[in-house]
């Protein structure tokens, strides 16, 4: 098994659907748009810089129709030469808003959308009807007009990205009707708004990936909590085979079998030199699973961190002077690297310490004030499908860290991990910021909060910006990733299921063309 990340591919989209919408074919007449500038907005025809043109509730680029029918309370800002946001407004405040923009039709097109509050997948289309909830990415191709001997004109695209409007967080979706539409949430009835006025830019090229990567550095700069690939710091791992414990131990990981299968691959012949210690080796109490009783699936879920110190696998106790265990995390950490050859080493840790949060009672975690709270999910995940973890962690709750405690809380764990000869941290769970945010702030201000936090104790604590984000593909994430620069791309490789292994390939390669212009994508474990 390897951890292996690449840059994004060059792909092609080569599904076959109707072209798009040709200059001078509108489907309808109606509707206006608003142009704000600094000092007024116009309605109806207006040009911006000669490219994207409105004319009687027609979007255009280029001659190519890209919306019709746009509604009047829809408000659109100049950008760049060839780029605009998109925005809406309302007659009463919410802390969740659906607008209409105007209708595709006829159009071919891509999307990628979370499938499961975790994860994204690519779908492709033809009208807006076939435009999931949850759509974090929108890129239509577009026909120019054919020339005067009738031959084929080159294509052009169109990309829709939702974005970040203040304390609110943005996705795409369609409806039956064909019209596109934006949802503009806070993730806090208690953080409200009756507009969005850029909930979405649109930017328009001859060639995808470039438009990608050029809208992303105007997206960077205009949002200004994140930071494109080429300008992070690499880590080290990247350039090492490695392997990651999960599909070999899952939970059960202990140092025999991690020493077990690094001999295997040395004798081999393909020696790992970075290693993942994944999820099993901290210290957590589990109150929803009692010796004797039998399992139930899902309680593992409700395990929560209760120091930040190993367990006892990897450390000797008073009472197991004489057990194989080694004396504690380092000593186990440092024979590994002598006897093996490891560059790095990584542990998992989840972004609230674990699966379950920290223990609001325990003595090692009390001073970081975690209150027990149930995560609410949005109506946009509910409508996809269910995922067991965030199921349970419905169920059973999260030992929430205060947020005024959580650069506390990072730089403790990460100090210590340093100590005990750890080389970096791949964090998990990152998304279930958007799910508890009621009462603190909403989930765009609190999960930046928390990777703030987060990404100064790894540029503390750490030589390398050792970090693997994972389960954080959501917006809410990527937009506020400033130092970051490895994350997951994909839902989790299955080696016991090869009916998924083909899909995981392209889910990854598809995402990779969004993710991979803000980190490097992280494709998950294979096995060789």
């Amino acid at each position: 098994m390897t951890t292996l990340v690449t840059s994004p591919p060059r792909m092609q989209l080569n599904v076959r659907f109707s072209p798009f919408l040709v200059s001078g074919q509108r489907l309808f007449s109606h509707g206006s748009l608003s142009l704000q500038t600094p000092h007024k907005a116009w309605r109806h025809s207006m040009f911006l810089k000669s490219k994207p043109v409105v004319k009687d509730g027609v979007l255009s680029f280029n001659g190519t129709n890209a919306l019709t029918g746009i509604p009047d309370n829809v408000v659109m800002t100049p950008w760049s030469n060839s780029s605009l946001f998109l925005g809406a407004t309302s007659a009463h405040s919410s802390s969740r808003q659906v607008f209409k923009l105007g209708l595709i039709q006829d159009a071919r097109l891509l999307c990628l959308f979370r499938f499961k509050i975790w994860w994204m997948i690519p779908r492709v289309g033809n009208s807006a009807s076939d435009i999931p909830i949850e759509t974090q990415m929108l890129l239509l191709e577009a026909k120019e007009d054919s020339s005067s001997n009738d031959s084929k004109g080159s294509p052009s695209y169109v990309i829709f990205l939702p974005t970040l409007d203040g304390e609110f967080r943005s996705s795409l979706q369609g409806n039956s009707a064909d019209e596109l539409e934006v949802c503009i949430e806070s993730g806090d009835p208690a953080v409200i708004a009756s507009e969005s006025l850029k909930a979405v830019f649109v930017n328009y090229g001859n060639n995808p990936f470039d438009l990608m990567k050029e809208s992303m550095k105007i997206m960077e700069k205009h949002i200004g909590t994140f930071s494109v690939r080429e300008s992070k710091q690499m880590p080290g791992m990247l350039d090492w085979f490695g392997w990651c414990t999960w599909d070999a131990f899952y939970t059960e990981v202990n140092p025999k079998g991690i020493k077990d299968g690094l001999k295997c691959l040395l004798e081999g012949g393909t020696p790992a030199r970075f290693l993942i210690i994944d999820d099993g080796w901290q210290d957590t109490t589990n109150e929803f699973q009692n010796e004797g009783e039998p399992f139930v699936e899902g309680s593992q879920f409700g395990a929560r961190l209760v120091s930040i110190e190993e367990n006892s696998k990897f450390r000797k106790t008073g009472d197991e002077a004489s057990s194989e265990a080694p004396s504690d995390l380092k000593e186990f950490i440092s024979d590994i690297k002598s006897t093996f050859g490891l560059k790095y080493v990584y542990v998992w840790h989840a972004l609230m310490g674990y699966w379950g949060g920290l223990h609001p009672n325990a003595t090692g975690t009390e001073k970081y004030n975690p209150k027990l709270k149930f995560p609410v999910q949005s109506p946009g995940n509910l409508a996809h499908k269910r995922d067991i973890s965030m199921d349970s962690m419905e169920k059973y709750g999260v030992g929430t860290i205060d947020p005024a405690k959580v650069s506390e809380f990072y730089d403790d764990l990460h100090r210590y991990l340093v100590s005990q000869e750890v080389d970096g941290v791949k964090v998990d769970v990152q998304n279930i910021l958007e799910t508890i945010a009621i009462g603190l702030g909403g989930r765009v201000s609190l999960t930046r909060h928390f990777q703030q936090a987060l990404e100064k104790s790894i540029g503390t604590h750490f030589q390398d910006n050792s970090i693997i984000c994972c389960m954080g593909q959501s917006t809410d994430s990527i937009y506020n990733s400033k130092r970051s620069a490895i994350t997951r791309v994909s839902d989790d490789y299955y080696p016991g299921n090869p009916t998924t292994q083909t899909v995981h390939v392209a889910a990854v390669a598809y995402n990779s063309i969004f993710f991979g212009e803000v980190v490097v994508p992280d494709w998950d474990m294979f096995y060789v």
